[in-house]
């Protein structure tokens, strides 16, 4: 058990910095767009990629390793949610509409994607 919690663990750091190293290279798109492309990229690559590893032929270990823990770490729900909020509150409300669309409508679609690789 303590063995899943540590690789859970240090999935979710190796994901995060992925996902803030991303971020920081980034940050000139999401001045030039009116969409938050980082945020959007990196939720639906890290659903692309959580829908591969929970179906590719993996011990249960690199599954919590890659799917728990980086892809826990790599994908940010609450960034999304805050986004769309903010966009709201700028009465920019088509612009938060598609958005949560796509997040939502292509996380889905990543995730099938992910299963058929």
């Amino acid at each position: 058990m303590f063995i899943m919690i540590l690789l859970a663990g240090c999935g979710a750091a190796v994901g995060a910095l992925c996902r803030f190293g991303l971020m920081q290279l980034a940050q000139p798109l999401n001045s030039r767009y009116q969409l938050p492309v980082t945020t959007l990229f990196i939720n639906l690559t890290g659903a692309l990629l959580l829908g591969w590893i929970l179906t590719a032929p993996l011990a249960i270990h690199q599954q919590v390793f890659l799917g728990t823990g980086i892809m826990g770490g790599y994908t940010t729900f609450s960034t999304m949610i805050n986004e769309v909020v903010l966009l709201g509150r700028n009465h920019r409300h088509h612009i938060a509409r598609l958005y949560l669309a796509l997040s939502l409508i292509g996380g889905l679609l990543m995730v099938f994607l992910g299963t058929l690789i």
